[in-house]
């Protein structure tokens, strides 16, 4: 830029601000407009004479006070840009059509078109496989079976047995620019489906024929998630951000599109015709034509227009935080997408929890949008009101996947009165197309009295639009291709992204940084957390009772290194839950094409590693001088890199075990699988010499073991371990006796393989995050009847065996669970008692003794057989109470005149002679045994078909028990030696904390629990016992399986207890972990209880794991008086009695106590469901 013109703007600018001469010498009038029209001149031709892209940057901006100021449009204010707004949209319903208008007249001036797309679907089908009945239930049968039969289709095996489900079959149209075009059908019909074949968003599993083209381009061709925006009827966003940041985020990553270029364009043309735009529009367009800002133009003009400014700056908010209203959750998801440049919206059920009035103010400012702007938009609504039906152009009736009609929406009720159905004058024109294909709502619109009537089937319909008018006009058209060189540059995008990679890893970086701050109670709770057990350890491992005399104590300062090195890896743990919360989100986004997944997960690493420093920073400087490690200090910091390193390994680790299961239950199932492996092959709890042969691999790929031979490599290679016995270093022997390499050079190994663990587990994540789709997408599934009916409805045949008149099997069992709990024993009826035939309506499984109907429009949940699948849920409420009371109330009251309703109410306040009030004997209908029953059983159906909780921990039980039972193959009846022993007890130690963790963490709270958690003992411990090779004796083995099983239950109801008495999972996570770690440290195996200090010997006697390793080593090992052969001559258990302080006298006591604590946690699990309460809503 010329420097004098720079200085002249300047100059200008100032001169806006207030800095002429008269004006300081006391004016306070305001200045005439003629000064302002020349300063405002002044302005102009400074920017006029700018270079087109220096242009495009400034713009004049004239504040409340009547200043004229030059600005940076990309360095607007947050109170600037309202202002601008409130000028040009005072109120969204009034001005924002005056305010488009303005922007395609200024595009008119110069000859600028407008991009647009004409979207065509020619001879669409598609297909899904489902399986049919009780096969298609989520049981755990179903669940193994689908495994294998999936497994042996890939092969070729066996062929599959799911049924073919069409969901649209060969539907043809044009969804055509600059027209609003309404989807309605029942639901089922397939609207999702083809919305989603529109957008070109159809899952891989589905079959797809036909062709569904761009401005007659193919999808191949361009990129149509960025061409298009498919706004979802799933409301995923990230609770801890506000409406503004949301919306920000998306408008940051979506990008501007080619609003630059029609912007310089436009510039260009204006300065060539010498025209002056309106200065806030031009102020307007370029700033929302700017990419890279935090907060742009846009975002604050969609908060505007979808009323979410009275919310903008509250968080969206989920279950547990208190945000933002459903209907408002509803137009931030829609507010997502339009906040990007997209040409053509197609929009799911976007009403949903949205009142009438809100519903219209959204669509009739998309309308706006599209008539005025030339966009294309197709939007499927449930149940339009009147005034909202009246916004939209043209009409899809779709109905079992075909399309009844599609066109005009003038012509809509010509097409049905041309075969035989009319809508009523009363009636909404949506809620009448809605039921007219309807098997159950058709007749009351047939109109030909000359015919009788019979039922109308889809097909007929179908095949009638074909021949009505509307239907060959649009075959016509759908004839004669699209031609291509009509079609605007910039309306298909070919880029796959909206901005650079460095922008999004910018707004990646700024999001992860603002959760940090939102959830900075967590990362404060876990260095809290840290910092009480780090006080723990150093209290235990004092080094005033830690000698160096020998190389057996060297064992002490192992332990304490290995239980620090265990407490900073799995700190890491609640990075799993984390991930998977947020990973529905993430989804979306991705699928969306808003980022690569890499700029999603390379962030959410980096940022986090400052925190790391800090916990182990936490960790080492309190805990390495109080132990007594080593006091050279280059030792401290050697110490402190490779926990810095092991917890960055941790981390990666979990974040990919969550990314990889997508759901809580599976991602603790495989997380659990990861801490077996590491923990049970890191040389901790059997020497590298004592692992099989065919396990030796696991040592090799554990990180753990790296760990482990670093850091101890680091102390026991120390100036305090240089005491010489028996001609030999006492470090240099204790890291032999252990299978530690002891040569100098393994710290740097073990750092250098932690560094590549690092690598490797970011990467495996970004991995999975690039190709994985979510779990447990949701899979078509279809009863029977279902099937039947829909073919019915299709066609108009009857098919054989049909039954019409049952109810589904789900339904019933619904019902009758909750008539099972409300019904009163004295006055008990059944459903179809109450309403007096089999057909059904509202059925209330008690007797009411009034009714009342509270927006029924929402919450009225009609049965299936009364609608059957194809009748929408807004019911008159004398229908509702027709077929609910079947001819009890056959007439209402007249009306009351105003003046007759204050004497009625006098008479009515007074209780008739001989009444009284209404009495219950008791508070609930049903004794509290009848009651128990009832929820057993629902428990029981919902645990059986919940495959992902109840088959997954069986499948882990079932492998852990394999694994353990491999590793430590034959090693139960080895007692010859303390290694031998102590390789025994390690198994019993890592089993009793892995299972129970993991059942921890699965929790489900019902008492059906019970046989669940036997079952899984069982499983285990006959496993286990047997590979292992624990004494086969029936005393021993009992006792086994009776500590293996109240140890999974009283991990369960831990579990439970922790989600009662806490808001949220993941504080659940991070509070129960809290107590693992102390578990772990007091369960006798770490720190042996006749070595744990007096000041702490009473938590080892509160700790359930204590008690619990207690019974196991006494019940196995307590009662055997064989001598070992270690030199000692010692007795078995005379070596557990003084080693571990076990006395097998003392079996009984300990068989109570671990009962005891399963009574206590399942007791104050419901203490809390009973008293607390943590939503805040």
């Amino acid at each position: 830029m010329d420097p004098s013109l720079g200085e002249g703007l300047s100059r200008l600018g100032s001169l806006g601000q207030g800095g002429s001469i008269w004006r300081q010498t006391g004016d306070v009038f305001s200045r005439s407009s003629r000064e302002e029209d020349d300063e405002e001149a002044l302005c102009w031709a400074a920017l006029e004479k700018l270079p087109t892209y220096d242009r495009a940057k400034r713009a004049i901006l004239t504040s409340a006070s009547g200043k004229i100021n030059v600005v940076d449009v990309e360095n607007l204010g947050v109170h600037e840009k309202k202002a601008l707004l409130d000028r040009l949209i005072r109120a969204a319903e009034e001005d924002n059509e005056r305010f488009l208008i303005k922007l395609k007249e200024r595009c008119n001036r110069v000859g600028i078109e407008l991009p647009t797309i004409e979207v065509r679907y020619k001879n669409l089908s598609i297909d899904a496989e489902t399986h049919v009945g009780n096969r298609g239930l989520p049981t755990v049968v179903n669940a193994t079976m689908n495994i294998i039969e999936s497994m042996a289709n890939s092969l070729h095996i066996l062929p599959s047995r799911k049924r073919k489900m069409s969901i649209l079959h060969d539907v043809s149209g044009i969804i055509k620019p600059c027209r609003m075009t309404l989807i309605l059908g029942p639901p089922g019909s397939g609207k999702t489906t083809l919305l989603l074949a529109l957008a070109g968003k159809l899952g891989s599993d589905l079959k797809v024929s036909g062709e569904v083209t761009y401005n007659g381009h193919e999808m191949n061709e361009f990129v149509p998630e960025r061409s298009a925006a498919y706004i979802s009827q799933h409301d995923f966003h990230i609770g801890e951000l506000t409406v503004r940041e949301t919306l920000a985020f998306s408008a940051r990553c979506q990008g501007v599109g080619s609003r630059y270029d029609m912007l310089t364009e436009l510039l260009r043309r204006e300065k060539a015709a010498n025209i002056k735009p309106d200065l806030d529009i031009d102020l307007l367009m370029k700033a929302s034509a700017m990419g890279g800002q935090e907060a742009t133009v846009v975002t604050d003009y969609i908060i505007k227009i979808l009323g979410l400014d009275i919310c903008a700056d509250t968080m969206v908010g989920n279950d547990m935080i208190r945000g933002i209203s459903g209907g408002q959750r509803k137009r931030v998801t829609t507010g997502e997408m339009l906040v990007g440049p997209a040409n053509a919206l197609f929009m799911d059920e976007i009403s949903t929890g949205l009142d009438s009035s809100t519903t219209f103010q959204i669509v009739n400012s998309i309308r706006q949008s599209i008539h005025i702007l030339q966009g294309t938009a197709v939007i499927s609504l449930l149940q339009p009101a009147p005034e909202t039906y009246e916004l939209f152009d043209d009409i899809i009736l779709i109905s079992d996947g075909q399309v009844v009609y599609h066109g005009p929406r003038d012509n809509v009720l010509e097409f049905f009165e041309s075969v035989g159905f009319k809508c009523p004058e009363r009636k909404g024109v949506a809620d009448f197309l809605q039921e007219v294909t309807s098997r159950k709502d058709q007749q009351q619109y047939w109109v030909r009295s000359d015919k009788p009537y019979r039922y109308v089937p889809v097909k007929k319909f179908a095949e009638a639009y074909k021949s009505f008018h509307v239907g060959r006009a649009m075959r016509n058209e759908l004839a004669v291709p699209f031609d291509r060189s009509k079609s605007h540059p910039a309306a298909l995008t070919t880029s796959k992204y909206g901005v650079s990679t460095k922008e999004l890893l910018k707004a990646q970086i700024d999001r992860e940084i603002l959760l940090i701050k939102r959830n900075s109670f967590v990362y404060i709770y876990l260095i809290t957390q840290l910092t009480i057990i780090a006080l723990a350890t150093m209290t235990v491992f004092l080094r005033t009772r830690m000698h160096r005399d020998a190389s057996t104590d060297g064992n002490k300062f192992f332990n304490a290194l290995f239980f620090g090195a265990l407490m900073i890896m799995f700190n890491g743990f609640s990075e799993m839950a984390m991930t998977i919360i947020k990973l529905p989100v993430f989804f979306k986004q991705r699928d969306l094409l808003f980022f690569p997944a890499w700029t999603y997960t390379i962030p959410g690493w980096i940022v986090k590693i400052p925190i790391a420093f800090v916990e182990v920073f936490v960790w080492v400087f309190m805990t390495y001088y109080v132990i007594g490690f080593d006091p050279n200090v280059g030792r401290l910091f050697k110490q402190y890199l490779v926990l810095i390193l092991t917890t960055q390994m941790s981390g990666g680790l979990f974040r990919f075990m969550g990314g990889l299961a997508r759901d809580m239950v599976v991602a603790n199932t495989f997380g659990s699988f990861a801490i077996l492996i590491v923990v049970a092959l890191g040389g901790f709890l059997l020497t590298r010499e004592s692992i099989k042969k065919w396990w030796i691999w696991g040592y090799w790929i554990s990180p753990l073991m790296y760990v482990q031979n670093a850091i101890s490599v680091n102390e026991f290679t120390g100036h305090s371990w240089d005491k010489i016995v028996n001609g030999e270093r006492i470090g240099t022997t204790f890291m032999n006796s252990r299978g530690i390499f002891a040569e100098s050079r393994w710290y740097w190994i073990g750092c250098g393989a932690l560094i590549g663990f690092i690598l490797l587990f970011n990467s495996l994540y970004t991995l999975v995050a690039t190709f994985l789709e979510p779990y447990g997408k949701d899979q078509p599934s279809m009863s029977e009847k279902m099937l039947k009916e829909k073919h019915e409805n299709l066609t108009g045949e009857i098919l054989e065996g049909s039954s019409r008149g049952k109810r589904s099997s789900s339904l019933h069992r619904s019902s009758r669970h909750g008539s099972s709990i409300r019904n009163n024993s004295t006055s008990a009826k059944s459903a179809r008692e109450i309403i007096g035939s089999d057909k059904k309506g509202m059925v209330l499984p008690f007797t009411p003794l009034s009714l009342t109907f509270d927006d029924i429009k929402y919450s009225v949940d009609m049965p299936q057989v009364s609608i059957v699948v194809t009748c929408i849920c807004l019911i008159l409420v004398f229908d509702i109470m027709t077929k609910c009371l079947c001819g009890h109330l056959l007439k209402l009251h007249p009306k009351y005149h105003h003046k007759r309703n204050k004497a009625l109410i006098r008479d009515l306040s007074v209780p008739q002679p001989g009444s009284s009030d209404v009495y219950f004997a008791s508070q609930y209908s049903q004794p509290f045994f009848t009651q128990c029953m009832a929820c057993l059983w629902k428990q029981h159906l919902s645990y059986w078909r919940n495959p992902s909780y109840t088959a997954v921990r069986f499948f882990f039980t079932l492998v852990c028990a394999l694994l353990l039972g491999s590793i430590f193959w034959q090693l139960g009846n080895k007692t010859k030696t303390q290694t031998d022993l102590l390789n025994s007890l390690g198994s019993m130690y890592i089993a009793t904390l892995l299972i129970g963790f993991q059942n921890s963490s699965m929790v489900m709270p019902a008492i059906i629990e019970l046989p669940y958690v036997f079952a899984q003992a069982l499983t285990y411990s006959l496993v286990v016992y047997a590979m292992i090779g624990f004494d086969w004796t029936a005393p021993k083995f009992f006792w086994y399986l009776y500590f293996s099983y109240l140890t999974l239950l009283y991990f369960t109801f831990y579990g439970m207890m922790c989600v009662g008495f806490t808001p949220n999972y993941n504080v659940a996570t991070i509070v129960s972990a809290a107590f693992f770690g102390l578990w772990n440290l007091f369960s006798g195996f770490i720190i042996t209880k006749s070595q744990i200090p007096g000041w702490w010997i009473w938590y080892y006697w509160i700790s359930p794991v204590a008690w619990t390793l207690y019974g196991l080593v006494v019940s196995q090992y307590g009662d055997i008086t064989e001598s070992m052969e270690d030199g000692t001559q010692q007795a078995v258990k005379d070596f557990v009695e003084s080693y571990f302080g076990f006395k097998h006298d003392f079996l009984p006591v300990v068989a109570v106590v671990v009962l005891g604590f399963s009574v206590l946690f399942s007791f104050l699990f419901g203490f809390a469901i009973l008293k607390l309460n943590f939503q805040k809503r």
